[in-house]
């Protein structure tokens, strides 16, 4: 297990992320239409700003509140509305499905395909974040259902990320597939 993920480059922030899942969760939800290092400040800056980023306090707040927090300055998304919107429906349902427990999302999965669904059904997680997420908890927290390696994705993910520097090389090497993809659809 790690006691930090390298995706901020503020030590504090890459630490709640690996000490607090909620954290996390936060983190992978707001991981859209930002840089990674953005997105991942996202739960550090919200805790900072509510004084908790518990599954139940995220669930409750009053709608304003949510709100001014994310939208800052500085705001935490590009869409801050939006992502206010988006982190109380991830909260809502680590309340509704694990009883406030964001850990349980991983912890009581039966399998890598059950790991697999359980991600995808949080509120905005599509198949990538799906892929990474899953990358993450097993590389990063050894996280070992049966089944794991048959739901591993092939390709570079957070979840490869251990340093400042394979964060470099993981959006260098996403820039240029990004602009690989361009070249073909232009």
């Amino acid at each position: 297990m790690t006691d930090r993920l390298y995706l901020t480059g503020d030590d504090e922030a890459d630490r709640l992320l690996a000490t607090e899942p909620m954290a996390l969760l936060i983190g992978f939800a707001l991981d859209q239409q930002v840089p990674v290092q953005k997105a991942f400040c996202g739960p550090k800056v919200l805790l900072d700003r509510l004084g908790s980023i518990e599954s139940r306090t995220l669930a409750t707040v009053d709608d304003d509140a949510l709100l001014a927090a994310a939208k800052g300055p500085p705001a935490i998304h590009r869409f801050p509305a939006a992502m206010a919107k988006r982190v109380r429906e991830v909260a809502q349902h680590i309340v509704t499905t694990y009883d406030g427990d964001a850990a349980r999302l991983w912890t009581e999965a039966a399998d890598g395909r059950d790991l697999q669904r359980r991600i995808g059904a949080v509120p905005g997680f599509g198949a990538m974040k799906v892929a990474s997420l899953t990358a993450v908890l097993a590389n990063r927290f050894d996280v070992r259902p049966p089944g794991i390696e048959d739901v591993m994705p092939a390709h570079p993910t957070l979840g490869d990320v251990d340093s400042p520097q394979a964060l470099a090389d993981y959006q260098a090497k996403k820039r240029a597939h990004k602009a690989e993809l361009r070249a073909r659809e232009g």
